[in-house]
């Protein structure tokens, strides 16, 4: 079993993968600012550290006595980068090269970084993409995230860190903040759960490739148990769905109809992305994919509970 250290791990991603390394066994250091207050994730035997992505003493505390490191904390989105597409190359990619000097540094092993599938290519493509077709990324978060792949190989080449990329597809599932204006299906439930209209970016043909946040978990642990041959692996389900087709499976799940409001599409979303996951399962074997229904009831869910918390002074008290 290793010493792991998450660095975001009171994120979306980063408190399911606590859960999971401390149910596998591993020794897990969980890395955040938790600015939103109590730990998301459930795991008791976790060593917390409160700390700033953005203070490079404490990550060199972060990553001190560690073997393995998981980067998962990202300072923007796709949405939010692009009034500011400087923010990513200060407060990512800077950052992230400041990570990989002190993991090189404290002697880490392994170093997992999480990327973007969804966002890294734009070319049409009637396929699932290979992780050898060219990365096009068009937005700043996306330039960003396939900067800090560069350095990656960088850190490899000259000091001989071992690293792999995970190019992940769109995740979806509970725990992901509200706040962060980032995923189809959670903001959709939210707005369903507040009887809102439901905002659609065109006319709800494009095609993504979503992936609930336990199969992803799933992956990224078979990659950490093994030995990876290779240091990028798109993650994802390998399967198309166009976003009317998520609608109709949300109204389905809720047991409702809900209005659609529809605004232009922003000019660096990618019309057709999904991501072949051939690399990964030839060399991890199938992860089973929950069914979009049950991970869309498990967002239901909490998108309902989390309203009705709101609407009830008693339970906001307690």
């Amino acid at each position: 079993m290793a010493r792991c250290v998450i660095i975001g791990a009171n994120g979306f991603i980063g408190s399911h993968l606590v859960d999971a390394l401390v149910a596998s066994g591993h020794e897990v250091t969980a890395f955040d600012r938790f600015s939103a207050g109590a730990a998301t994730f459930q795991s008791d035997d976790v060593r917390v550290l409160v700390g700033d992505f953005a203070n490079r003493a404490d990550l060199a505390y972060a990553v001190r006595g560690q073997e393995v490191v998981f980067h998962l904390l990202s300072a923007t989105t796709p949405i939010t980068s692009e009034g500011d597409p400087s923010l990513d190359l200060r407060s990512n990619v800077g950052q992230t090269v400041d990570l990989l000097e002190l993991c090189v540094e404290a002697g880490v092993s392994r170093f997992f970084f999480a990327s973007t599938g969804g966002a890294m290519y734009s070319a049409p493509s009637d396929r699932p993409i290979l992780e050898t077709d060219l990365p096009t990324p068009v937005s700043p978060y996306a330039i960003g995230k396939l900067a800090i792949e560069n350095y990656l190989r960088y850190f490899h080449v000259t000091h001989g860190l071992q690293s792999v990329a995970f190019r992940i597809s769109n995740p979806y599932g509970t725990r992901q903040h509200p706040l962060r204006r980032q995923g189809l299906i959670p903001i959709a439930a939210r707005q369903i759960a507040g009887s809102e209209p439901v905002v659609r970016y065109g006319d709800g043909r494009m095609v993504r490739d979503y992936i609930y946040v336990d199969d992803l978990v799933a992956m990224m642990l078979k990659v950490l148990n093994g030995s990876p041959k290779w240091g990028l692996y798109h993650l994802g389900s390998g399967t198309g769905l166009t976003v009317n087709e998520v609608l109709h499976c949300l109204s389905t799940v809720a047991g409702a109809r809900f209005e659609i409001e529809e605004r232009p599409v922003p000019p660096t979303f990618v019309d057709h992305v999904v991501l072949d996951t051939g690399r990964f399962t030839s060399e991890f074997g199938q992860v089973p994919m929950t069914p979009l229904e049950v991970g869309v009831q498990a967002v239901l869910d909490e998108a309902f509970a989390a309203s009705r918390t709101l609407l009830d002074p008693t339970a906001r008290a307690l």
